[in-house]
């Protein structure tokens, strides 16, 4: 895959595929927006056909994806976003497994990890990534951490989120650090998921 790379593009794994997100997913991607796993997300769109809307506009410069397993079933969503060529960054978000029974056993989070990590530093050639995390979102906070990426600070009660204000932390990754910590991590999960997914066949 060359930098030139279209929008249409779907990234394959083993486990998981990362295939553009389309206006036809709009009612199944508005339906995980519902669920609690996205309480601590910013606030998305009201109805389905606002939903559809959002997935129209979407600029050139993102790569909004839909996560499916290799049966073909969605599970979740991510994206890339906010890509600047000049200073050479992005930001990776909007990450939300939302079936969370289908991909249970399954390394989908790790291996939908390394494909956007893989188009971000491999593919676009980009020197950083970032985002921000609510506060509230410990988990989300602690994968990010896992994942190689470095605390840089926090936006004081940033969000408005559940009632209450929020910090925002900032997170980073160089590509230096995501070759040194985490791509390793990040394939010793999928492999770490590829011994459990082939243990029930074993013990048959």
């Amino acid at each position: 895959m060359s930098a030139s790379t279209p929008l249409t593009t779907t990234l394959v794994g083993e486990f998981v595929d990362l295939r553009p997100l389309a206006t036809s997913d709009a009612e199944l991607t508005f339906g995980w927006r519902q669920s609690a796993r996205a309480m601590l997300l910013n606030k998305g769109a009201a109805t389905v056909g606002q939903q559809a809307s959002w997935i129209a506009s979407r600029p050139a410069s993102e790569y909004n994806f839909v996560i499916q397993l290799k049966n073909g079933t969605p599970v979740g969503m991510l994206s890339l976003s906010g890509l600047d060529r000049v200073n050479s960054h992005a930001e990776p978000g909007r990450f939300l497994i939302g079936d969370e029974d289908a991909v249970r056993g399954i390394p989908v989070a790790a291996e939908a990890m390394l494909l956007l990590y893989g188009l971000a530093f491999d593919t676009l050639g980009l020197h950083r990534v970032f985002g921000t995390v609510a506060s509230d979102n410990t988990r989300m906070i602690k994968w990010q951490l896992y994942m190689g990426m470095s605390e840089e600070g926090r936006l004081r009660d940033h969000y408005f989120i559940n009632g209450h204000y929020q910090d925002a932390v900032c997170f980073g990754l160089l590509e230096p650090d995501y070759r040194r910590r985490a791509l390793p991590r990040l394939r010793a999960m999928v492999a770490a998921g590829r011994v459990r997914v082939a243990q029930p066949s074993s013990n048959g």
